[in-house]
């Protein structure tokens, strides 16, 4: 089936108190989802009601990124967390956000996590399955969007959830067609002129060049650029540009 649109997703409420990280206003001009931070590993009540009204402002729908409770370590330090304990706190971070989103005239319309615990759940049944709960909890049938091949999203069909599968710009992937741990060299693409190239194949041909030089497979109906790299604005222009030039239609996934 040849693809003839594609979401655009960047992580945005990425502050906290004064501190901001993301240019929130900017990219949700160019972005078509957004995934709010929900306060554990950034973001808080005043980022996630600003960033809330201007997506619905804009038209951007509006994601819950939950992450373990880490703001120390933005997320990206691996926890082990009951899965119980787990499933309330992705609960309480969607609630939190839903509050929000409701009062700027929006809606939570998906849940993706974050960091440390995206990366878990692509392996980790019980983990993955902690968080479907939460979503569960919440008593919406969220669609969750992860990476293609994911525990999670094996878990989320088997309970009834739509998934949505997702590939990032700006990241290496593994000859697995996992991402590349941060901690390892290479693991972020800082070219820019790769990441636009790397963005209109991904979403052309739904096949990327790994790490190590093999080609993997990463259909994908939405494309993340990480809204915390230097130049995000500039960057995701110059991929959304690329993306419409190439014939694809740039469009939210819901």
């Amino acid at each position: 089936m040849t693809r003839t649109s594609i979401d655009l997703n960047a992580d945005l409420g990425e502050g906290f108190g004064r501190w901001r990280l993301t240019d929130d206003e900017q990219l949700l001009s160019v972005v078509t989802s957004a995934n709010v931070a929900c306060g554990f590993h950034a973001g808080d009540a005043a980022t996630m009601r600003r960033v809330c009204a201007l997506a619905v402002e804009r038209g951007v729908r509006i994601g819950a990124q939950v992450s373990y409770r880490d703001l120390a370590g933005f997320g990206r330090r691996s926890m082990d967390v009951p899965a119980d304990e787990l499933a309330a706190e992705v609960a309480y971070q969607i609630g939190a956000l839903a509050v929000f989103a409701r009062a700027a005239g929006g809606r939570v319309a998906y849940v993706k996590p974050h960091g440390a615990l995206y990366n878990r759940v692509v392996h980790d049944e019980g983990q993955a399955g902690a968080v479907v709960e939460g979503v569960l909890l919440t008593g919406e049938r969220l669609p969750v969007l992860g990476l293609p091949g994911s525990r999670l999203h094996a878990t989320a069909k088997k309970a009834g959830l739509p998934v949505v599968t997702e590939a990032f710009a700006d990241r290496a992937y593994t000859a697995q067609g996992t991402l590349v741990p941060r901690r390892q060299e290479g693991a972020v693409i800082s070219d820019p002129g790769a990441v636009v190239e790397r963005s209109v194949a991904m979403a052309r041909t739904g096949v990327v060049t790994s790490l190590c030089g093999t080609s993997v497979g990463v259909r994908a109906r939405s494309l993340c650029l990480h809204g915390d790299t230097p130049g995000a604005v500039a960057l995701a222009r110059r991929v959304r540009g690329a993306l419409e030039a190439s014939g694809l239609r740039v469009e939210a996934f819901v």
